[in-house]
């Protein structure tokens, strides 16, 4: 099954996002809009990372998303860019002047799929989600891509993420899971 989302759609899901913040932001309930066919992916539950950039330049503001959800799409995105604005453990909660400057992008994912060999892990195409040891750690397919990394420099820094010695996805213990998401932000 390939899951797709609409230009359409992907417009709706930038604009609940950003209105989701703003409107706490202004100590108000959001008023959301956009008209969403029944039949829509947006209805569907599944993982979805928000993250936020300021321009000029586009610095790391926030990051925070879930790997998979029981809500609908269109509520985790709403959910995560709240997280991501004000919940986000690496940086203080956005100011309302701040937030003109900021550009959003979605990551929505496809499910988990275990991968047991590391070297069919394709760079730009696969996210990736590594656990053992009771530690774990993801990368969206497009991290390895921003910082011009190469296979063996993305599973590095997978396990570095996780907090696992540099190889360790290799181990019989490890669990490696990749992932495909659709990636898309504001104009």
């Amino acid at each position: 099954m390939e899951f797709t989302i609409t230009k359409e759609e992907q417009k709706i899901l930038l604009s609940q996002a950003r209105e989701s913040i703003l409107a706490k932001l202004e100590g108000r309930e959001p008023s959301f809009s956009g008209d969403i066919s029944a039949d829509s992916n947006l209805h569907t539950p599944c993982g979805a990372f928000v993250t936020l950039h300021m321009l000029p330049g586009r610095s790391l503001r926030g990051c925070i998303g879930r790997m998979t959800a029981s809500l609908p799409l269109i509520e985790t995105v709403r959910v995560m860019a709240n997280e991501a604005a004000f919940g986000d453990p690496r940086f203080p909660s956005i100011k309302k002047e701040e937030f003109k400057f900021c550009h959003i992008e979605i990551s929505a994912l496809s499910p988990m799929t275990p991968c047991a060999d590391p070297q069919k892990v394709e760079v730009g195409v696969h996210g990736l989600l590594l656990t053992g040891r009771g530690r774990s750690g993801v990368l969206l397919p497009q991290v390895p891509v921003e910082q011009g990394w190469n296979l063996d420099e993305y599973l590095d820094y997978i396990c570095l993420k996780a907090g696992l010695p540099s190889g360790y996805c290799y181990m019989p213990d490890a669990k490696l899971s990749t992932f495909t998401a659709i990636v898309f932000g504001e104009e």
